[in-house]
């Protein structure tokens, strides 16, 4: 008889200290030193990391070229907005269906590989469409990118909000970044991430169970891209261009050493912990010297070697030394 798939609580504990701790992040930033716009960074880059995460962490397959499809959410919804006219939400479907497409046409070159090899598909892949980006000069702008992107008004029919201000765009990308939260939480809890599980632990075995790897792997990939196509799209709006810089290899490299510090492989809060540790390490070392990346990569050297389970590893070992043994 098979075990009961465990399901996911509404608003876990998790969720709601995140929620309360980025709504308040405009109360508090500036008073511990920071600026006000990296909390709008770090929560784009938490739906980068959750979205790349369905991959690494839940279906085994690491994808080194990820940063691809943030751009081409980027560049998609820029291109909306400048030669179509599309407001906030046409410009969002735009650049979620724009790296819908593109992941679902790379899945469908790469799924049947596994290991190394399907590592180094994804880095050719991704390599290409950056390489896209800075020559096509007539519709990405090369390499000085899309610039002159707008905020435009959020509209909810009933009302209108300007986004022009950070504090604003702020509590848009939250209740977007919930949204993705609560989603994605469904979604591993299911029978499908039960599949997706299985096919991370032994692929042969989960086809010999009856199930299509390739459909699960491809739709992985598909579901995977769509989160980092949004993520994208809001970065271009935060940012009001996009450019290919976030194509690039060492971008896509960023992400992965996110997930791995917070430690996605073991929880689904880690690359929330880790998208932050990560961004608030660059600033913080940043203001000290200009080779902070090299520190970081000690640090994140530590990790992998001392620690595979990341920053969640070790909260989850410190909680269990501190629970009182059972009698």
């Amino acid at each position: 008889m098979n075990a009961p798939i465990p399901r996911a609580a509404t608003f876990p504990p998790a969720l709601l200290a995140t929620v309360a701790l980025l709504a308040t992040a405009p109360l508090w930033i500036t008073k511990v030193g920071l600026y006000p716009y990296i909390a709008v960074e770090v929560m784009i880059w938490m739906m980068f990391a959750l979205g790349y995460n369905l991959l690494l962490g839940y279906a085994g397959l690491p994808s080194f070229g990820h940063g691809a499809f943030f751009g081409i959410g980027a560049y998609a919804f820029g291109l909306a907005q400048l030669k179509l006219g599309a407001q906030l939400w046409g410009a969002l479907a735009a650049g979620v269906a724009a790296a819908v497409v593109a992941g679902a046409l790379v899945a469908a070159c790469i799924s049947h590989r596994r290991g190394i090899y399907y590592a180094l598909l994804t880095i050719a892949f991704g390599q290409v469409f950056w390489f896209v980006s800075i020559k096509w000069h007539a519709v990405t702008g090369g390499e000085d990118g899309l610039l002159n992107i707008r905020r435009p008004a959020l509209d909810l029919g009933f009302a209108q909000w300007s986004l022009a201000s950070n504090e604003a765009l702020h509590y848009l990308v939250l209740v977007a970044l919930v949204v993705v939260v609560m989603l994605l939480a469904r979604l591993v809890h299911s029978p499908y991430g039960r599949i997706l599980g299985a096919v991370k632990q032994n692929e042969a075995r989960a086809a010999f169970s009856g199930h299509n790897t390739w459909l699960y792997k491809w739709s992985a990939f598909v579901i995977s891209c769509a989160v980092t196509g949004l993520a994208g799209s809001f970065f271009a709006l935060a940012q009001q261009s996009a450019y290919p810089n976030v194509m690039s290899l060492h971008s896509s490299g960023f992400v992965v050493m996110m997930v791995l510090v917070g430690g996605g492989l073991v929880s689904f809060w880690g690359p929330l912990v880790g998208a932050a540790f990560f961004l608030l390490a660059r600033d913080l070392l940043g203001a000290y010297t200009e080779t902070w990346l090299l520190w970081f990569g000690l640090v994140f050297m530590a990790v992998v070697l001392f620690k595979p389970e990341g920053i969640a590893g070790m909260w989850r070992d410190g909680a269990r030394r501190l629970r009182p043994a059972s009698p």
